[in-house]
């Protein structure tokens, strides 16, 4: 499957909100899913950056993310159900901007309903001991319009790659993208 251009920060496709997947188990999604798999995967080799990637970042307006946590892990129509009241501050940044790091506020604990590939219906509790909870939150902003750089709690928390890369990579998610 080709490896896909992933949409740069600017580019207003980023900004629209995807529509619904109205048939998970269609030849199309099967074939977008691959490709993004490809695209992850390319980028991870690339760059050491690649836990997850969303169907708008490759230009396609449809709510279909795939995370890359030990294995691909298609979710179709992902939406939060439940947030925690309570929140942590985390190191993001994203495959649209992998230039810049910043800190953002995610809430501590979601609970997320998607479909899988075959259109069944799963829901999923994730909590930040795995990484899992920020991850989700970050992807399915996506599928809203909504980009990391929306949640930074300041300015004064953006950070270069490179610099992010010295001082804090070891101490973050991202250290088990190697």
């Amino acid at each position: 499957m080709p490896v896909r251009d992933v949409l740069q920060l600017g580019n207003p496709a980023l900004r629209e909100v995807a529509d619904q997947v109205e048939d998970p188990g269609s030849p199309e999604v099967a074939t977008l899913v691959a490709d993004l798999g490809d695209t992850l995967a390319s980028w991870l080799r690339t760059t050491g950056y690649g836990r997850a990637i969303a169907a708008p970042q490759v230009g396609v307006r449809k709510r279909v993310v795939l995370l890359n946590v030990g294995e691909p892990w298609p979710m179709i129509n992902p939406a939060i159900v439940e947030r925690s009241e309570e929140t942590v501050v985390v190191w993001d940044a994203c495959l649209s901007f992998l230039f810049t790091f910043c800190r953002v506020v995610r809430h501590r604990e979601v609970t997320v309903r998607y479909q899988d590939l075959q259109g069944a219906w799963h829901q999923l509790e994730a909590g930040v001991e795995s990484d899992l909870s920020e991850l989700l939150q970050h992807e399915i902003d996506h599928l809203d319009g909504v980009l990391a750089v929306d949640r930074m709690i300041s300015p004064r928390t953006l950070c270069s790659r490179e610099e992010f890369e010295s001082r804090y990579r070891a101490g973050s998610p991202y250290a088990r993208d190697e």
